[in-house]
């Protein structure tokens, strides 16, 4: 071995000359950070500051935040897609661009609905008048009704995700949310 190795390591095979570093790196100060010197809220309120000036929200991401909380209904029950023809349905010969059919069911309440590029139609079941609202992120809402027998019509296809919320009286029932 040479010199130089051999006056890092004694006699005994320690390592003699990384032990100095160790002894150097187990006595740090901890006086220095401790919960009282340091005020976190103050810190927390500077980050805030510094980050609102440097790198500001844009207004229209606040606004879209603010209208995807608004779309949270706490008192909704949410209807599970049990039917997709893309996924389910066995393809039918010779139809180009056959409508998408969607099934939700939630308990008691069924709705179908049929997504072609003329629009929407839906059924309510069990039947009945309902408000239907076609939830599309944060642009505005489609507004249709259901009628006596729980059908509905939409003029325009949902361009990117959607949802349908439904009102029955005090009930309130929201589909998941999906691509159209």
């Amino acid at each position: 071995m040479s010199g130089t190795h051999d006056e890092a390591f004694g006699d005994d095979g320690s390592d003699e000359a990384f032990a100095d570093l160790t002894d150097l790196t187990d006595s740090t100060d901890s006086t220095n950070f401790t919960d009282d010197a340091l005020d976190t809220g103050l810190l927390e309120e500077e980050l805030r500051q510094a980050a609102a000036i440097l790198d500001p929200v844009p207004a229209e991401l606040r606004r879209i935040a603010v209208d995807a909380f608004a779309l949270h209904d706490l008192d909704a029950r949410v209807a599970e897609l049990t039917f997709d023809s893309l996924v389910d349905a066995i393809p039918v010969r010779g139809a180009e661009d056959p409508p998408r059919m969607l099934t939700f069911r939630v308990d008691d309440v069924t709705v179908d609905v049929e997504v072609t590029e003329d629009g929407l139609i839906g059924q309510l079941l069990p039947p009945g008048p309902a408000d239907v609202e076609v939830l599309s992120g944060p642009r505005a809402h489609a507004r249709l009704t259901a009628d006596d027998l729980g059908r509905f019509t939409g003029e325009a296809p949902p361009s990117g995700p959607f949802a349908l919320r439904l009102r029955t009286g005090g009930d309130v029932v929201v589909t998941e949310w999906l691509r159209s």
